[in-house]
């Protein structure tokens, strides 16, 4: 590996907590992601000279925040932080490598809280998390998403300009905007997540980079919010997802449908730490949702799964968060524990739903239901309409693999 290599991949894996601790300066996150860039370029220029530091996350990171420092001294505009923290920071120059592990855990809890105020629009928390969480680059986040490169520039400058004009304090909220705002963080990991494990369209029916960026986010997360049941249960949630991934597309890309997984090749080591973490998980959507993952999980055969169990789980599932595709879900265990028959009212009662009008999972859930019915006919229709209404590549080809078999 040449020094720059090592240098790209030391700053991927410390940038969060590098921008983390400049941001408690600088109380900007804009500023503090130039500064870290500004650490990476001097680390780029003296690195090939000196060598690389023995740890050299530590002196990347005392390299941002003494850069900080200057800022804060230099900038007018700084003038009451200066008279507030620079004194301190002047007495008590920063260290090469954090003194407190737990000043920066505080410091990344800080970072994502702040990344994903809900006075952003999810498109730019998303990116803005990726960005200071993920270390991924603006065109990585534009190509694991599909969109162009300058729109997910734009989108990233706007959200951190919309932080600063918000005057978004740097800080872990407390109370009542403390579950608002977890619960924001929360959703942005599983929307990751879930665009990785089932892309919304492409060719592609997965993006594993995508699940590892939110599995690792999820990680971070428990491991800094040990008390919060709901983090357990996400990151247990994922964990089991994350299990199944490999087998989710055969050699040829195309997707593989969970009764026919080679459950062989499922991931044990994620499946044993989706374990560990449901046992610290609570009563919470995620958790409940995890619990349902976990039956998965134990099922060696796809013959055992405990499919009561599960339908019990969706029952709870609509109690805490009722929404028509919680419904669409339900409606499938009660057809693997009742029969398609029980189901089928089910699935009829939310055509209606305008939340469901375009979304293919519908046909293609009353689809398997007719087929397993004996109705070919109305199956093979239904399968062609999910066709039509997907924009997945793989899974159009799928669905329209079913309705041909008909």
């Amino acid at each position: 590996m040449s020094t720059a290599q090592a240098v790209e991949a030391v700053f991927r894996i410390e940038s969060a907590r590098i921008i983390a601790g400049v941001a408690r300066i600088v109380r900007d996150v804009g500023i503090a992601e130039e500064l870290a860039q500004d650490a990476l370029v001097a680390a780029l220029e003296q690195w090939p000279r000196t060598g690389v530091p023995d740890r050299p996350g530590a002196w990347l990171t005392a390299t941002a925040k003494n850069r900080a420092v200057d800022l804060v001294r230099r900038r007018e505009t700084y003038a009451r932080k200066l008279a507030e923290v620079g004194r301190t920071l002047e007495d008590a120059p920063p260290p090469p490598e954090p003194a407190d592990p737990d000043d920066i855990d505080d410091d990344l809890l800080r970072l994502i809280f702040t990344a994903c105020h809900p006075v952003l629009a999810t498109e730019a928390r998303i990116a803005l998390t990726l960005r200071l969480m993920g270390g991924l680059t603006t065109a990585e986040i534009a190509r694991a998403f599909l969109a162009p490169e300058p729109t997910v520039a734009q989108r990233i400058v706007r959200a951190k300009r919309a932080l600063a004009r918000a005057g978004v304090p740097f800080e872990v909220p407390y109370g009542a905007d403390r579950d608002q705002r977890l619960a924001s963080v929360l959703e942005v990991i599983y929307l990751v997540f879930n665009e990785g494990h089932s892309a919304t369209e492409g060719d592609d029916l997965v993006r594993p980079a995508l699940c590892e960026d939110a599995l690792r986010l999820a990680r971070v997360l428990a491991g800094l919010m040990p008390d919060e049941p709901e983090v357990h249960g996400l990151a247990a949630l994922l964990e089991f997802q994350a299990s199944r991934i490999a087998t989710r597309t055969g050699p040829d890309g195309a997707p593989v449908l969970l009764a026919d997984q080679n459950r062989s090749r499922w991931n044990r080591m994620l499946i044993h730490r989706g374990v560990e973490a449901l046992r610290r998980a609570g009563t919470g959507p995620y958790s409940v949702q995890a619990a349902i993952a976990g039956c998965h999980a134990a099922a060696v055969r796809y013959e055992d799964t405990d499919w009561a169990t599960i339908a019990a789980l969706y029952d709870r599932l609509v109690r805490l968060v009722p929404s028509p595709v919680v419904e669409l879900n339900r409606a499938v265990a009660v057809s693997m524990a009742r029969g398609p028959q029980a189901a089928l009212p089910l699935v009829d009662a939310l055509a209606a739903e305008p939340a469901l009008r375009s979304y293919h999972l519908l046909p293609s859930v009353r689809g398997d239901l007719l087929e397993r019915l004996g109705r070919p006919a109305e199956a093979r229709a239904e399968f062609e309409r999910a066709a039509a209404l997907t924009r997945n590549a793989s899974e159009r080809a799928l669905l329209l693999g079913r309705a041909a078999r008909l």
